[in-house]
């Protein structure tokens, strides 16, 4: 089963060697992986999607905060949120075909961001279904190239636990962490 872990730790050199470190250790194999800062410059933010039944996805999640750098981890899998995936696809096409590939890219929700005479660059935003969807209707014209960022996922509501106070004090080096359980549903 897929677990999606959101790590947050602190933004500093050599923090994403570590996490990554610790799956190679442990023999997981990562599937999806994103990372970028928060809207607190000293946290980043990694999304982390690997195979693990239950046991395994508890053991991750402790081992996890066995890293200095670690202040919050929180296992998304079964919880209300939004996963995201983005991908840029760039497709052989003809005059005869162009018409066609848009069309299909309309259907997907898609945009295309960049036209050259015989290819298109694709961007699709969605879950991984839909990005694999727009994939396997676009193999019969010839994929070129396609690169795809990695899940990136957050949780529904107002406020996620991480989302709430995670600071960092310098100072002290602790880690404060509240949270709130209030969340919406589909909107």
């Amino acid at each position: 089963m897929l677990n999606t872990f959101a790590v947050y730790v602190e933004n500093k050199p050599g923090v994403l060697t570590r996490v990554a470190s610790l799956f190679r250790r442990r023999a997981f194999n990562i599937d999806s992986l994103a990372v970028g800062r928060t809207e607190r410059p000293q946290v980043s933010r990694i999304t982390i999607t690997v195979d693990a039944d239950v046991d395994q996805a508890r053991r991750i999640e402790a081992n996890l905060y066995k890293l200095v750098e670690v202040l919050l981890v929180e296992n998304m899998t079964g919880e209300p949120s939004i996963m995201r995936d983005l991908a840029m696809i760039k497709v052989s096409v003809t005059p005869e075909s162009r018409p066609h590939v848009m069309d299909l890219v309309n259907v997907f929700r898609g945009r295309i961001v960049d036209v050259a005479p015989e290819s298109l660059i694709i961007e699709i935003t969605g879950g991984e279904d839909k990005v694999d969807g727009l994939l396997e209707v676009l193999r019969p014209y010839g994929v070129l190239e396609m690169v795809r960022t990695g899940i990136v996922a957050m949780r529904r509501g107002s406020k996620s636990p991480a989302a709430l106070s995670i600071s960092t004090s310098s100072s002290s080096g602790s880690h404060d962490v509240t949270a709130d359980d209030s969340v919406s549903h589909s909107v």
